[in-house]
């Protein structure tokens, strides 16, 4: 018999007499006990009736176990139980009366063993009597606590005539949710059961006897039945063996919840993090300053209309200087395309619907105050309303130049930004930061970012990563409860946020610090080496970059040219559409930048989450499975002609000065008929500018083109396979979703497999692939991608050392045996465990 769990039941845990209102309450109640006595974190709670919600955890005999779902075992911090002892009694579900509420907090399979205790104790009606009206908490103790006696009617431990093996292959074992489907299945057959694991049998009509076997994922139960019924327990396995899906990916998606880059810090004590969504990499220690922006209420001062225009008019006017001492500042510490978030902001200054709406107030008589800043909010609030990252980011920067504005009006009306910072190691906290906020930051000062809104991909997650400095975001009320001067650390890898760490906990982090350090200075001093393993076998790495002013740190990162080039952030930094020429001068200045390293031009890629509000596109659903595209293209000459006119223009003149090899691809394929049509309106625009034939390639981002690979690969003459769209179409998760984000893994083996399918049926046509997605930027990603025969891959410019090292640290016959593995994997928690941290 497997050992039990030695646990402790303090008296603090026992509540006697208890008198909740309901179910809700009482469940409510145990899981107080349990947060008060340590064994779980807030939250748990919500996770007990959330279980509730789904599965009745009314155990028999007068009994209930709430306890919390799978998916959420990352918020228990030991194994524990409490009690709520009801002598009065209370309804839990029609026809349920209970006396005894156990709260469970169980990590990994603890529950079985605790649960195995529990269905021993109501075997016995007398005892369960007493201890529901005892006055002696230790006298429930000792009941929870002892093994209790043997059910007194247990089916003997001999199996049935017809009699099958089968192994408990569920990794939490057989808990309640599954054992009551057991029961269910049983049930629905008409032939005696019986389920037998080591000497002991039960009926699996009977959830109390089932839990009370213990099966642990790996155990060996006999299912057997009588002569006669072998259809009957054929059925009954097969029905089991359907919840063996369903119990993996609860698991895998609890591991998610609580993985952690191997390479990562974790605490040397039991910390409680609060958690957040990774913003900015890294992990900074310091202590809390917290920034309690100013509330301002605008009142409404009406006067003359002439008077207002022109205060609204020169207050305008000084914000556009402030901006743009602001543009220079940010472009000479940060460098220009940092500083173009502030010219879009700058711009917003010209919009005629703010203007238009702030008028409209005026001449209603409202104060030119109370009227912009009505304007501003009401423009705001539409943008944040539509439930799209980019534009509810707009929506931040529309109050971020909104307030400027509002200070020139009204110098009492400016917000005060963070202003007075300790030196050296402050961690600054607050309900969210503005890009004007975070671009002013002295990394001096400041050691990392926390706040309660905002989101990964908002302007002021951009400038805290280019300042280097860690942070995470969206980690609620609990993050705005910290005081002023709490010790904490920040990973902004891993979204948490750990308050009053032990000095053990600290001295590991600062050791973590310099060893990262060390690694980091060595990965940079090798940085310009070429990415070949051990064993000679060469990978091309490139930078994804959206502007030539990028150029010179992508290669100072080494590098070796542009494998994405994403146009549509021509189109999305401004108000407006970039002309021909001006494309074309983009696309010249990245060639020589380049000076001949290769360039790969994606022709711009609009839809999905990137909109941009000046081309007026048509409201969709989904546009995720919309018109974006290559689809939008074929639909927008006006946008395709003029692209592809500036890009054959640069490849003619860099086919003059030899600037640059120049590349395009399309992205959002789906059909051979979508390529033919495009490489038509290449060679039309080629051959009308006498151009030089230039490589045309597409995206694989969608299942259907990774499984087409090998007829695509006929018509183009090279895939880049960009991870992130392909594995939220493959998994149906949108990549934006921050309750599924933890699952939309691009290591996920379906992934993987579409990746493989991809590169052979490029390779059956002599065609390369590259990966411009986000686990080309993971060294482990990139030595998986590496055995699946990718041979270039596209990063952000600063993951571009450490993939290199990492590369060069290996050789491709071991790239190619761990990718094989990871292929006949289960989960990306799986393919993640077999990174070693190294080749």
């Amino acid at each position: 018999m497997t050992a039990v769990p030695a646990l402790s039941l303090p008296r603090e845990l026992i509540r006697l007499g208890a008198r909740p209102a309901g179910k809700h309450a009482a469940i409510t109640e145990a899981a107080q006990l349990l947060l008060a006595g340590g064994c779980v974190e807030a939250g748990y709670g919500e996770s007990m009736l959330r279980r509730e919600a789904v599965a009745n955890t009314f155990l028999g005999s007068g009994v209930a176990i709430p306890h919390g779902t799978v998916e959420d075992r990352h918020l228990v911090r030991g194994d524990g139980i409490a009690v709520l002892q009801i002598p009065e009694g209370l309804d839990w579900n029609p026809g349920q009366r209970v006396r005894l509420v156990v709260g469970i907090a169980a990590r990994s399979d603890g529950h079985i063993a605790i649960l195995r205790r529990l269905t021993r104790l109501i075997q016995d009606e007398a005892l369960l009597e007493r201890l529901s009206t005892t006055q002696d908490a230790d006298e429930i103790a000792r009941a929870l606590l002892g093994e209790g006696p043997a059910p007194a009617a247990a089916p003997a431990a001999e199996d049935l005539p017809v009699a099958v093996h089968w192994t408990v292959s569920y990794p939490s074992g057989l808990h309640a949710r599954p054992a009551s489907a057991w029961v269910e299945a049983a049930k629905a057959v008409a032939a005696p059961l019986r389920v037998r694991h080591g000497t002991e049998s039960a009926d699996p009509r009977h959830l109390v006897a089932l839990l009370q076997l213990g099966l642990r994922a790996g155990g060996t139960v006999t299912i057997s039945t009588a002569a006669g019924g072998e259809a009957a327990l054929a059925r009954f396995v097969s029905a089991i063996d359907a919840l063996l899906p369903e119990e993996k990916a609860q698991a895998e998606r609890a591991a998610a919840q609580t993985a952690r880059p191997k390479a990562g810090w974790i605490p040397v004590t039991t910390l409680t993090p609060i958690r957040a969504i990774p913003a900015s990499p890294g992990l900074a220690i310091g202590t809390v300053q917290a920034l309690a922006r100013q509330e301002i209420s605008v009142p409404d001062m009406p006067g003359g209309l002439n008077e207002g225009a022109a205060l609204l008019d020169d207050a305008i006017r000084r914000t556009r200087l402030q901006m743009k001492a602001l543009i220079d500042d940010t472009s000479r510490r940060l460098g220009p395309a940092d500083a173009k978030i502030f010219e879009a902001q700058a711009a917003l200054l010209d919009d005629t619907d703010l203007i238009t709406l702030t008028c409209q107030s005026m001449v209603g008589g409202h104060g030119v105050a109370w009227a912009w800043n009505d304007a501003v909010e009401t423009l705001a609030g539409r943008l944040a309303g539509l439930g799209n990252p980019v534009l509810a980011a707009r929506a931040a920067d529309l109050r971020d130049v909104g307030r400027r504005v509002l200070g020139q009006i009204d110098p009492a009306l400016d917000a005060r930004g963070p202003t007075a910072l300790a030196e050296g190691d402050t961690i600054l906290i607050a309900s969210d930061l503005s890009p004007s906020d975070t671009a002013g930051l002295d990394p001096a000062r400041v050691a990392g970012i926390a706040t309660a809104l905002g989101g990964p991909t908002s302007h002021t997650a951009i400038l805290a990563r280019t300042l280097g400095l860690p942070s995470v975001v969206a980690a609620g009320e609990a993050l705005l409860g910290i005081p002023d001067g709490t010790r904490v650390i920040v990973d902004g890898d891993a979204g948490l946020v750990y308050t009053d760490p032990a000095e053990a906990d600290l001295a590991s982090a600062r050791d973590w610090l310099e060893a990262l350090a060390r690694k980091r200075e060595a990965e940079a001093a090798e940085r310009q080496s070429p990415a070949v393993t051990r064993d000679g076998h060469g990978l091309a790495i490139g930078a994804n970059v959206n502007q030539p002013a990028q150029l010179p740190l992508a290669l100072s990162q080494g590098a070796e040219g542009v494998g994405l080039m994403r146009t549509e952030f021509l189109f999305l930094e401004r108000g407006d559409t970039p002309s021909e020429d001006e494309q074309y001068e983009t696309y010249r200045a990245m060639l020589t930048g380049l000076e001949g390293r290769p360039l790969i031009v994606r022709a711009l890629d609009i839809g999905g989450d990137k909109q941009v509000p000046h081309l007026k596109l048509p409201h969709e659903e989904n546009p995720f499975l919309g018109v974006r595209g290559a689809r939008l293209l074929l639909r927008r000459p006006d946008l395709l002609e003029p692209q592809l006119h500036a890009l054959y223009r640069a490849a003619k003149a860099g086919q003059t000065d030899r600037s640059g090899a120049l590349s395009i691809m399309f992205p959002m394929i789906t059909s051979v008929a979508e390529v033919t049509t495009l490489k038509a309106h290449c060679e039309r625009v080629r051959a009308t500018l006498d151009a030089p034939p230039v490589p045309l390639g597409i995206m694989i981002e969608v299942p259907a083109a990774a499984a087409m690979a090998d007829i695509l690969a006929a018509h183009v003459d090279f895939f880049s396979i960009g991870t992130n769209d392909l594995t939220q179409y493959t998994l149906a998760i949108d990549r934006q979703n921050p309750e599924l984000a933890a699952e939309a893994d691009s290591l996920h083996p379906a992934v993987l497999r579409l990746i493989d399918q991809t590169v052979k049926g490029a390779q059956a046509h002599g065609r390369w692939v590259g990966v411009c997605g986000g686990i080309a930027g993971d060294p482990f990603g990139a030595t998986l991608l590496a055995g699946l025969g990718v041979g270039e891959l596209s990063m952000t410019p600063r993951d571009i050392p450490a993939v290199k090292a990492r590369l060069r640290a290996g050789n491709q016959a071991e790239f190619t045996a761990l990718a094989r593995q990871a292929l006949a994997l289960e989960g990306a928690a799986a393919v993640r465990a077999l990174d070693g941290g190294g080749a």
